[in-house]
């Protein structure tokens, strides 16, 4: 199994130097960074897009992608380096592959007259047809297209009209071939430039999809027209309002006939235009920078949300009526079509814009759009993130949000190096190629020094001093390490025989350390990448553990003592270049690559012995140690580090109660960013802890509800007051409009009408302060009524939520929020209303008013408890169980909390917040603790020895009920008489040869559970095996029998030791365990509702009975019925609408599952119902190549590979699979271990 675990993912932008570099089809969007295409999956449950794949297989910049319009799941890509590729977005996989194309195919289009071709083209010509199946596969030349004059910047097929074809020029002419026609070559150029040598490059071209020869045309200055492509007539040039404008993209919008969109290349604008006029119809700003590129989805998606109510689809607005009513000028006459807009920007950002709502629906502010040389944590604020391009910026992001915070002004050419400034001083330097290196003032958002000394060579390090802020250190390709002063006095300058590319400070002195290895002895080669090793990384906490980043596209992580590879991760789809630690979390680390990502990695399950060290309590000798000890051969890991110091000084100081402590810092140190310090602040409230401790961040993560309007009320009043210098040069500085906007909008939500009614007036907003009114006071309404005589109120969408709160109506709100995905808003509204800060909607009851009152405040909480799990499991299904865990905390819902730590396999964590929080997560807890246990039971290489025996029995006798599970522990353990007869002793049982005599004893009296249970612990537990198979034989064989009579005695003989269970004298007695451990898994995961993992225990159990000889009760005939009924009654439940319709069970299937579930009776902990999803499990990586032996579909997040090294499953189902049946699928006996 992996040990690396991918935490987090910072995708790339769009890349802004071609043209169609975006893509739609249905529920699909795509767009390309520089050498990796991302495709973007609406999830229709939460009605957002999700980041489905990233496809990179192209080595050098991606021209143009263009999606199949016959097939959603089909898209074609061209790269310079002379190669298209066609993909299957549902396979994740490249399906077709041209090499060596004659030129580069600068553009390239899906032809619409063929179902499987696809053209492209370069510079002038020829346009190359490649049929990809087929008896006529190969690829042609197009006959009349090739020869031109100018080269070509773009083409487009046409839509209906088979094999017609138009070419856009850098001349500005446009070339159109249709079958049977004349051809045209080089025509309708802007006017303006008839008889000039000019150049007007086309930058953009559409066909009409409602005409056979209309052309939409955009150049470069000229602007855009509407061309007949028959006459070749100029029907109408559209004009802009200021002549500084200019677009680069434009597209139709299908929804509305006549309608289309540009983006204006300088600043952010969306316009949109009618053809029957030659001015926009509404122009919005949308982001501070350019548009790039532009794409309408053909299909608005629908929103679908589990909770919604029967009531009308609120998403398809009430668009474009045939008659504009007589009152509405000529603007508002045309309606905003409904429909979504792909936006790529020249800063990379990439956004999912729905028209008719005027909002995004998915807005990626940000990203870099080419390699990323370097990543470093902030010093003092390990939160940020920054990172160093190709492309020429830095940009600082926020690691818990994934989002950029901070963007350098650009141009610098490539930045191949990054250093922080020591403590809080918020500068980074930068080394670039050709440019020098400079510092840039991160919050002042401006380059504040330059240093020169190198010249025009490359800078390929940069450090500045942690110890002495005033020097900073170079090195270069012209062979020297230069050290200067911040103000730029060189102190010392060395030069090297060769381009030096690394040079970092000593944290202990003062001096630069430049090692040249020829003069020192090697002690190791680490031997194992298969191309040269950019990045490496010391891990600060243990001395032995080396990271490695190559251009091989892999990280290792090694153990420099043995020069052994522990673990190597294949995510990355290109060259890895920098690697960095998190300086407060020294187990996690983030990488950054060719392929434009950052990604972040935990290396926490290489540590698991010391967290469980931890866990159990154990002493600080066995948790920290020094370097010295640590790094010699065969020693147990320890921490040796800085930041573990640090704790264990901490933790020496309290004279109260340092268990919590010590698990809560320990916990914080060894888990990823992401939830952790969030969960414990909870957890924190919880234990009553005084609101005046909380940390200044609280307010940003998941709230206690009991703080959640307080926080929200002073955060709205700071909104309308605070001053703009409060905000610096970051970006996307709020306007003042803004600021009074959001306030307002959270002012609303707490129930505060008349400063929401004010805030809107002072917007100019009349008409929704004058519908909120009522809710003040009509006499408050009459008198804004007169402040503004000439009213009109006209609908919009989310005009809704103010008539609501106005009446009172918390419920319908709630619902309209959750069924457009809208959570938090959703689970503000509830508290507030549990909070009695609405006027709710009475109906009138003639007595016992107080009464009503309480109900509805029953209603409200119980209101407010769906919305907190709705906006739990939202979190869980985004694979970050954590956060999810957080949102249950926030109700006091801690038996549900511990339930998603547990689903999401943070059992450590688990523990260590159960054992906080005491008796409310008890059962939990002891759960996690009995899992932990069987990790530490079955670490293949480590059991035997004495410190993973005694961890795992430790684990368990912090469970106070704990005899059977030692029992099972003492059964399962490996070692030789006496080392199991001093187990048996440190867990209070008999000795081996006692157990035997006591087995003998209980056979005697016909006692079976203590039989089989001595048996086990004796010397021959082989012998338990036939008297256990026998009574659950026997015991299926009657009709009325139930799970819990039989799983007891059938869960303690599968901790036979493995080494009796596949000897060949227990043949038989194997096979008939495994198949009897196979169904009753299945009905287990029945129960716990893994769906699935239930068709593939079916189906294991019935390949065991078919291939083996075996006497149990049970028929392939039975199981598949019972499979079959199973699917029948639960696929209403989980049925999306655009599958085969549903078909009701038949009523012999509804019988066979009604006895299923009289057999299951109800799970004992509640909240552990529902798939397992781990952090991370929706991840791409670039190693999703591994298709899953249980279900035959491609693996998505971690993979966890069974025994034989070879047959890989998901973590997923790995964890669900063992939770009720511990043996392999392979069906070798061997028991599971993926915890």
């Amino acid at each position: 199994m992996s040990q690396v675990r991918q935490v987090g993912l910072l995708a790339a932008g769009c890349q802004p130097w071609n043209k169609d570099v975006c893509a739609a089809y249905g529920d699909r969007f795509a767009y390309c960074a520089t050498l990796a295409i991302y495709i973007y999956q609406l999830d229709h449950r939460y009605n957002e897009f999700k980041l489905h794949a990233i496809m990179s297989e192209h080595k050098k910049t991606i021209t143009a992608i263009s999606w199949c319009p016959h097939n959603p799941d089909l898209f074609a890509s061209g790269s310079t380096d002379n190669l298209v590729i066609i993909w299957n977005v549902a396979e994740q996989k490249a399906i077709a592959k041209l090499n060596n194309t004659k030129g580069i195919p600068a553009s390239l289009s899906w032809c619409w007259n063929a179902d499987d071709a696809v053209a492209f083209v370069s510079h002038r010509g020829p346009l190359f047809i490649w049929t990809i199946s087929g008896p006529d596969s190969g690829v042609t030349v197009h006959k009349e297209a090739h020869s031109f004059l100018s080269d070509i910047c773009i083409f487009r097929w046409h839509t209906q009209k088979k094999g017609k074809v138009v070419f856009g020029h850098m001349d500005g002419s446009l070339s159109i071939f249709q079958p049977g026609n004349k051809n045209q070559k080089h025509v309708l150029r802007p006017e303006s430039l008839e008889g000039t040598d000019e150049e007007d490059p086309v930058t953009a071209l559409e066909w009409d999809p409602l005409s056979i020869d209309y052309l939409l045309v955009a150049n470069l200055h000229y602007g855009i027209r509407l061309l007949d492509s028959e006459s070749l007539y100029c029907i109408t040039t559209f004009n802009f309002p200021s002549a500084a404008a200019s677009v680069q993209c434009l597209a139709w919008v299908p929804s509305a006939p006549g309608m289309f969109i540009t983006g204006d290349s300088q600043v952010g604008v969306l316009r949109f235009w009618n053809v029957s006029r030659t001015t926009p119809i509404d122009n919005f700003k949308l982001k501070k920078t350019g548009f790039h590129c532009l794409h309408v989805l053909n299909s608005p998606p629908r929103k679908r949300f589990s909770v919604q109510s029967p009531i009308k689809n609120h998403y398809t607005s009430s668009t474009s009526e045939a008659v504009p009513p007589p009152t509405l000028t000529q603007n508002q006459a045309f309606s905003l079509p409904p429909g979504h807009a792909v936006c790529c920007f020249l800063d990379g950002g990439v956004g999912l814009y729905d028209m008719g709502a005027r909002k995004w629906d998915f807005l990626r502010d940000l990203g870099h759009v080419e390699t990323i040389f370097d990543c470093k944590f902030k010093p003092d604020d390990p939160n940020l993130l920054a990172t160093a391009s190709f492309d020429g910026t830095i940009k600082v992001w926020d690691i818990n949000t994934l989002t950029a915070v901070y963007t350098s002004p650009g141009n610098e050419g490539v930045i191949y190096s990054l250093s922080w400034a020591p403590g809080d001083l918020s500068c980074i330097a930068g080394a670039t190629s050709q440019n020098g290196a400079f510092i840039w003032d991160v919050l002042k958002g401006k380059m504040v020094q330059r240093f020169n000394e190198h010249g025009k060579s490359g800078i390929f390090c940069i450090a500045w001093s942690h110890k002495d802020s005033k020097r900073i250190a170079t090195c270069s390709g012209d062979g020297f390490c230069i050290i200067r002063t911040i103000d730029g006095k060189v102190l010392h300058k060395y030069k090297h025989p060769a381009a030096v590319f690394g040079c970092d400070w000593s944290q202990n002195n003062n001096s630069v350390r430049i090692w040249d290895y020829t003069q020192d002895a090697c002690i190791n080669i680490l031997s194992g990448h298969t191309a040269p090793v950019r990045g490496l990384l010391w891990n600060t906490e243990i001395p032995y553990l080396l990271i490695s980043g190559s251009w091989d596209y892999t990280i290792k992580v090694w153990d420099t003592r043995e020069g052994t590879c522990l673990d190597t991760v294949y995510d990355h789809g290109a060259d890895v270049y920098g690697l960095t630690c998190h300086p407060s979390r020294p187990f996690t680390v983030a990488s950054c690559s060719r392929d434009s990502t950052v990604r972040l990695w935990s290396l926490t399950p290489l540590i698991t012995h010391l967290q469980i060290n931890i866990l159990a309590d154990r002493s600080w000798e066995e948790i920290i140690g020094n370097t010295d000890y640590a790094i010699e051969q065969g020693a147990p890991p320890l921490l040796c580090g800085k930041v573990s110091r640090d704790i264990k000084q901490e933790i020496e100081k309290l004279s109260s109660n340092p268990r919590v402590k010590k698990l809560r810092w320990f916990s914080e140190c060894l888990s990823p960013p992401g939830g952790s310090d969030n969960l414990w602040n909870l957890v924190a409230v919880i234990k009553g802890q005084d609101d005046s401790l909380l940390p200044q961040n609280y307010c940003k993560g998941i709230m206690h509800l009991k703080h959640l309007i307080k926080f929200r009320t002073s955060e709205a009043q700071e909104l309308t007051t605070v001053k703009m210098s409060k905000f610096g040069g970051g970006i996307g500085v709020p306007t003042k409009e803004e600021r009074l906007k959001e306030a307002a909008e959270i002012h609303l939500r707490l129930g505060h009408i008349q400063r929401y009614c004010e805030l809107m007036v002072e917007l100019g907003e009349w008409d929704k302060a004058l519908s909120v009114a009522p809710g003040v006071s009509m006499k408050y309404w009459k008198k804004l009524m007169q402040r503004r005589a000439d009213q009109l109120i006209q609908e919009d969408k989310d005009d809704v939520i103010p008539y609501c709160i106005a009446v009172g109506d918390v419920k319908k709100l709630v619902h309209f929020f959750m069924s457009r995905g809208q959570l938090k808003e959703a689970l503000l509204v509830a508290q507030a209303a549990c909070e009695e800060n609405m006027q709710t909607l009475h109906v009138s009851t003639p007595k016992g008013a107080s009464d009503s009152d309480e109900i509805y405040k029953e209603d409200f909480n119980e209101l407010l408890h769906k919305v907190s799990k709705e906006l739990a499991e939202w979190y869980f299904q985004d694979g970050r169980a954590v956060l999810a865990a957080c949102c249950l905390l926030a109700t006091d819902n801690i038996e549900l909390a511990m339930a998603y730590l547990i689903r999401g396999n943070e059992l450590e964590l688990a523990v260590c917040v159960g054992t906080v929080l005491g008796e409310s997560a008890a059962p939990a807890t002891h759960y996690a603790l009995e899992l932990l246990a069987r990790k530490c039971m079955m670490i293949p290489v480590c059991f035997p020895s004495v410190g993973y025996r005694n961890l795992a029995a430790d684990l368990l006798l912090m469970i106070p009920d704990n005899e059977l599970h030692l029992v099972k522990l003492c059964a399962f353990y490996p070692g030789c008489i006496e080392e199991i007869n001093d187990l048996h002793e440190k867990c209070k049982l008999p000795t081996v040869e006692e157990c035997m005599q006591l087995a003998e004893t209980a056979q005697a009296d016909g006692n079976i559970f203590k039989t089989i249970k001595y048996y086990l612990l004796s010397q021959e537990p082989e012998k338990a095996l036939p008297i256990g198979i026998d009574f659950i034989k026997e015991y299926i064989s009657s009709s009325n029998w139930t799970l819990d009579t039989i799983f007891p005695v059938l869960d303690l003989l599968s901790y036979i030791r493995t080494e009796k269970l596949v000897l060949h004298t227990c043949t038989i007695a194997r096979n008939e365990l495994l198949i009897l451990y196979g169904y009753v898994g299945a009905l287990l995961a029945i129960r716990r509702q893994y769906q699935n993992i239930v068709p593939a225990l079916y189906e294991y159990t019935s390949q065991l009975l078919k291939r083996r000889e075996v006497s149990v009760p049970l028929k392939i005939e039975h199981l598949s019925e019972e499979l079959d009924a199973w699917r029948a009654c639960t696929q209403f439940t989980n049925q999306s609408s655009e599958e085969s319709p549903y078909t009701p069970p038949s009523d012999s299937q509804r019988m066979v599952y009604a006895t299923l579930l009289k057999r299951l009776k109800e799970e004992p902990l509640k909240g552990i119902i529902g798939s397992d999803y781990v952090t991370g499990s929706n991840l791409p990586s670039h190693s999703d190549i591994h298709i899953s032996c249980l279900t035959g579909l491609k693996i998505k997040g971690p993979v966890f590979f069974l025994e034989d090294g070879k047959s890989a499953i998901s973590l997923n189902d790995a964890l669900m699979w063992a939770k009720v049946n511990p043996f392999s699928p392979l069906g070798t006996g061997i028991r599971l271990n993926p915890f």
